[in-house]
This record gives structure tokens, sequence and C-alpha cells, in this order.
């Protein structure tokens, strides 16, 4: 089965496992697993797979609108040398200082592929879920999409110095605890937009309908495609941006924008279940069509 499906299997076994993390006495806890051949491209230095590796556990606890505590690692790569295994702690350690938290160690092997399991722990004593959207509120978005898929083009291309550059996301922690007072609903965008809009609205049981022409596009990724229907097409569904996506009473929106540390912007509104997640503009389009289900799957 697919990583999809599992998830699934498992859901009823584990009613706390529904949100970027789970929530025990005040804590948030997330981990991730990331391995070479799924998560980083040839060309993707020991530094960028330290900051990348535990900067997505901490893009998960910015998802939940909480303080971060620490973070930890499983790091294994084929063979264990010393300046890779410098460089990727320094890593770590600099995604971490960025949000202003600590990477407190881990764990150390071998695997036949490089693989990293992290681990990050918050503090929250209200945690935002991905439950709460309803219909009527609006969709905001932080950033910019289509950062990972401009970097991928640019491995392939060869630029390895900016694509690592742009693999070094920064997690939005600040954001979500800005966004926490009023978001009713909030994910960050690890699979992509479409399909982070599929499981808030599967969480909330509720539709969307999303603005095609309103989404900020990644500066990168528009000098790199030049046709706008691919364009946007890899800025909603190829997923590992880490931007946030949430839900807010209308009413919050221009207080939350003002808030927020980056730009927040309003890219559509909740709709009743019945209607599905759809989108509207775009290039040569003026009709509501439905977004495919579609993005970052690990296979």
């Amino acid at each position: 089965m697919n990583e999809r499906d599992a998830l699934r299997l498992l859901a009823a076994d584990l009613p706390s496992a529904g949100d970027d993390c789970a929530v025990v006495d005040g804590l948030v806890l997330t981990t991730d697993m990331l391995h070479a051949s799924t998560d980083f491209p040839a060309g993707t230095t020991s530094y960028t797979v330290g900051w990348r590796s535990v900067g997505v556990s901490l893009s998960d606890v910015a998802a939940m609108g909480a303080e971060p505590l620490g973070a930890v690692a499983a790091y294994a790569p084929t063979a264990l040398e010393e300046e890779p295994l410098v460089d990727f702690l320094e890593g770590a350690r600099d995604v971490c200082d960025r949000v202003g938290t600590d990477y407190v160690g881990g764990d150390l092997d071998t695997h036949r592929e490089l693989t990293v399991t992290s681990t990050a722990v918050g503090r929250t004593d209200d945690p935002v879920p991905r439950s709460g959207a309803s219909p009527g509120d609006a969709v905001c978005v932080t950033g910019e999409w289509g950062r990972t898929a401009a970097a991928l083009d640019l491995f392939d291309a060869g630029d390895v110095e900016r694509a690592n550059e742009l693999f070094r996301f920064e997690p939005r922690i600040e954001a979500g605890r800005a966004l926490a007072a009023t978001a009713t609903a909030m994910m960050d965008s690890s699979d992509g937009l479409a399909r982070s809009l599929h499981q808030l609205a599967a969480a909330s049981d509720c539709g969307f309908r999303i603005d095609a022409d309103a989404l900020p596009v990644h500066p990168e990724l528009e000098n790199l495609s030049a046709d706008p229907e691919t364009r946007f097409e890899r800025a909603v569904h190829v997923g590992e941006d880490f931007e946030l996506v949430c839900t807010l009473p209308n009413s919050a929106v221009a207080a939350a924008r003002e808030d927020c540390p980056v730009p927040l912007t309003l890219v559509g509104r909740v709709t009743d279940p019945g209607e599905g997640v759809t989108v509207v503009g775009g290039p040569g389009e003026s009709d509501s069509r439905p977004l495919p289900d579609r993005g970052y799957t690990h296979e």
C-alpha cells in the first residue's frame, strides 16, 4: 500500500494522530523520516540535509501555533564520516537557532541509503487543529509557493548552490504563533497546497474554493517556468514548501496580516462540504473546476 493508504489504516486506532503534531499535556510532539531517494536530490549538501531534516519537524510545531522547545534527529548515512557529520550537525543547529530553539542531540547509525528521522517538541495551551474550519471562513497562506519545485529544477540543471539555498526553508514558527489566536484550522504544506486543502476538508468536513490568480508564486519558479499553467500546477502540487495554510474568520484577516511576520495572502474561502475542493481563475480559465488531490508522497 502507499503512504496515504497506510495512514488511513492506522487512523482508527490512533485518534490523536490526525494533526501535524500529537498533543500531550500541553506539549506538541512530531516526528518525520526522510530518505536520500525521496527527499535529498543529488547535490544536496550535508549541511542542507541537517537543516531540512530538522526543519520539517519544526514546521509541524509551527502549524500547531506552538513555541518550539527543542529538536533531535537520528542520522544514518551509508557510512559515518567526520566532515558530513559535522556539516549535518551545523545545519541542524542553525535551523533551530533561526527559530529560537535548540538542537539537543539524537542518535547515530548507518543505513543502505541516507536516512534521517527528526523529532521536535513544542508547547502551547491552545493548539490549532485541522478540524475547525467553517463555511464562510477565509483561506490564507504564508509566504510564496513553488520554492521546492524551483529547487528541484535547479538541482537537475546543476545549479546546486542555489538549489541548496532554496531547500533551506525557514519554519514558520513566528507566523504560526501569530496566527494561533484567530486561526480556526491550520496545517503546514508538506504535501503541497492541493493535498493540504483536501486534508483540511476531510478533517473539518468542509469544502474550499481557491482563486488561482491570488496564489503568490515564488520568483524563482516564475523565472524557471515560462508557461503559467505549468507554473500553477507545480506551485500547488509538488509540495515540500512548508508554508502554512490556515482558515480565519473574515473579520480577523486584516489584523492577522498586520500581526504575521511574513506575507499572509487571502487565496479563497471555505465552502460547504458538498462543493468539494475547487479552483477558479488561472491562465485561460473562468469556470470553477475541481482541484485534484495530488501532491508529494513518499514512494
